[in-house]
């Protein structure tokens, strides 16, 4: 007879989506998430398309369901090190990471006030900057501080614990191991936007003032770097006029081959975030094709109807900075016109694409991948949920996971029964 408990790698949408149907329906389940919070990319998005809704009442209903489940036991910043045995009797080491704040902590932040370090502030895609000792987002689940090691002066400061009034600091807590046993796993370790510093030809990391999709929506949010405020990350300034750069390293040969069915949406709801800032601003995007399946036709009408929106069939060949003002100018080819466009921006946005987690952090066991890392196969009792499986946005993700939850379920009432 197998074990009947299952394990979910990852705490973003697809892993929490997977977590919660097997637990409500009498499984045991641990969840193992890397970062400090649960939540994933989802956390860091703005708004959802195509309502423009904020994801923070989704997640809390989600975040509610795990709080009144004792079927679920989480970790954060833990990490999965090896996989062993076969499906029905997995036997998984997992590494607790130190979080260097215990349990009693409250959230009350006299901590941060007294931190005299600073680190580069991972959740806004290190557009700005927080204390060693953070928080990392203020709907953050748990919401628990947290300290940066790499960033912490250590013991040789200890402020933080001499002002925190329920001795939650542990400046010299250690790394743990923990060994599960599981019958099932389910692998949804989701992401990572795709590292637009390969794109030599865009100036991304020379060119401040050009940014990524993802960055963009932490701009475009209230509570990220700049409260919501769209402006240039050289100057703080306002801006005239911006440009979308679409499929930035997608459907490349030499980047990510795959199209991530996402962007052009992002892009399209990112146009909707200038315009309304902005009424004025000239927005400029530059396409290969747009991508608005279904239901996303009308979104799609929308902004193309939208005023001073104009969309240049062709994709971004070049991209220069004016050294002395920090514009940008945009080359390409205009494949409808058939004529070469040399525009100048205040901004410009590159659409990079979803690049799977596990191209960098494979599965450690038997598992297959294509071409872009994506989970092709894996051993049986394995199965990939989410964007670990392939490039898709929240509503599919949620579709996919419990779709990898039945089969997890299956997996361990087969090996029980066996």
């Amino acid at each position: 007879m197998g074990n009947s408990s299952i394990l979910v790698v990852g705490g973003g949408i697809s892993g929490l989506t997977a977590a919660i149907e097997a637990a409500e329906v009498g499984y045991d389940v641990f969840l193992v998430e890397k970062n400090p919070y649960l939540g994933g990319k989802v956390a860091q998005i703005n708004q959802y398309f195509p309502k423009l809704c904020p994801p923070n009442c989704g997640l809390e209903i989600n975040f509610k369901r795990i709080r009144s489940n004792p079927r679920i036991k989480f970790f954060t910043l833990a990490e999965v090190e090896s996989i062993t045995g076969q499906e029905g009797e997995f036997t998984v080491t997992v590494k607790l990471n130190p979080r260097y704040i215990n349990e009693k902590c409250t959230g009350c932040g006299k901590c941060v006030e007294v931190c005299p370090a600073e680190r580069s502030n991972s959740f806004n895609y290190d557009l700005d900057k927080t204390k060693a000792v953070y928080l990392p987002h203020e709907f953050a689940f748990p919401f628990k501080y947290v300290i940066d090691g790499a960033a912490c002066q250590g013991a040789s400061c200890g402020k933080c614990a001499e002002v925190c009034p329920v001795k939650a600091v542990e400046l010299d807590m250690q790394p743990k191991t923990m060994t599960l046993q599981v019958g099932s796993i389910v692998w949804a370790t989701g992401w990572q936007p795709y590292d637009a510093s390969k794109l030599a030809y865009y100036g991304f990391g020379r060119y401040p003032n050009v940014i990524t999709n993802v960055m963009l929506e932490r701009l475009a949010a209230v509570n990220g770097p700049t409260k919501g405020k769209i402006v240039r990350p050289s100057d703080g300034k306002e801006i005239t006029s911006i440009a979308f750069v679409q499929c930035a390293g997608s459907r490349d040969e030499n980047h990510l081959k795959c199209c991530s069915t996402v962007c052009c949406m992002a892009t399209l709801k990112q146009a909707l975030y200038v315009r309304e800032q902005y009424p004025n601003a000239r927005i400029t995007i530059y396409y290969i094709d747009i991508r608005s399946r279904g239901k996303h036709e009308d979104f799609y009408t929308k902004v193309k109807e939208t005023a001073n929106v104009t969309f240049i069939k062709g994709k971004a060949g070049e991209i220069l900075e004016d050294q002395a003002t920090g514009n940008l100018v945009v080359i390409a080819e205009d494949q409808l016109s058939q004529q070469l466009t040399k525009e100048t921006y205040d901004l410009v946005v590159l659409a990079t694409g979803m690049q799977p987690a596990t191209a960098a952090g494979p599965i450690p066991a038997e598992a297959g991948y294509d071409e872009d890392g994506f989970v092709a196969s894996a051993l049986p009792g394995i199965y990939a949920a989410g964007c670990a499986s392939g490039p898709m946005d929240v509503a599919a993700c949620v579709q996919d996971a419990t779709a990898a939850a039945l089969k997890a379920i299956q997996s361990v009432r087969g090996q029980k029964n066996g």
